[in-house]
């Protein structure tokens, strides 16, 4: 019987080599991605490039030797795995999503976002990405890897993040947002693939998304990893992982 391969989408400023913690731990074959704006190559400048069906068609057209596979995406590339699963249904075998959500629906809490991306953007372009890797570090949602990550790990991660182009990361607030892309809630039910909705015990504002996502996709487990914030596959990834594997296996 053959594997379904795992495809592996990052969050905002990572890449596909940050994923490692995860990747690693998945059998193979698995395919880690770069998205628009992000990793080694240099970022356009176009800004028709960073929109989520420009993602999502990127994807699929670099999986195009699997006849199908396994979607796996973490924050930022969770939505984008929700937008590939949902325009191309045939193609994903499987979903599971890491500190997911899909969209913003209030639109107050919407446009909140909208111009608070917007003004993150123009301050990456203004001041640099040494100082956004220092602002974006000291988030709220990111509290729990100050004593769950190394010195090491915490080092490599601002290393990461000091390698993204200031330029690929504003345009990719701009363009790929949580706010800047429509909300996708009212489709969750077009779902038909197994699903994994994974999230930190710790990360209680995600946790709730996860269960009313949950209660909207046909094949849908919240898996709640104990002693993780938001980014459970750099803080837990061997649970993580398993977490992966039952939802492929599934």
């Amino acid at each position: 019987m053959s594997t379904t391969a795992s495809v592996v989408l990052h969050g905002f400023t990572g890449s596909a080599a940050a994923m490692a913690p995860l990747t690693s731990r998945l059998p193979d074959p698995v395919l880690a991605l770069d998205l628009p704006g992000h990793g080694p190559e240099p970022a356009s400048d176009d800004p028709a490039d960073y929109t989520m069906a420009t993602a999502a068609a990127g994807v699929v057209s670099a999986t195009a030797h699997f006849e199908q596979f396994a979607l796996v995406g973490y924050s930022m590339g969770g939505r984008v795995a929700l937008h590939v699963a949902l325009a191309y249904p045939d193609r994903v075998a499987a979903l599971a999503l890491i500190g997911t959500r899909a969209g913003i629906d209030d639109p107050a809490e919407r446009a909140e976002r909208i111009a608070a991306d917007q003004a993150l953007a123009d301050r990456i372009e203004s001041e640099g990405v040494e100082w956004f890797a220092d602002y974006w570090a000291d988030r709220p949602l990111f509290a729990t890897q100050h004593h769950r990550l190394s010195v090491d790990q915490r080092t490599e991660l601002r290393a990461q993040r000091l390698a993204c182009d200031p330029r690929g990361l504003a345009l990719s607030l701009r363009g790929m947002g949580a706010g800047a892309v429509e909300p996708i809630s009212c489709r969750l039910g077009e779902l038909s693939m197994p699903c994994a909705l994974i999230v930190g015990e710790d990360d209680t504002k995600f946790t709730v998304i996860a269960r009313d996502m949950a209660a909207s996709i046909h094949q849908a487990d919240v898996c709640a990893i104990p002693d993780a914030g938001h980014a459970t596959h750099l803080e837990a990834p061997d649970a993580t992982a398993a977490a992966v594997i039952r939802c492929v296996s599934s």
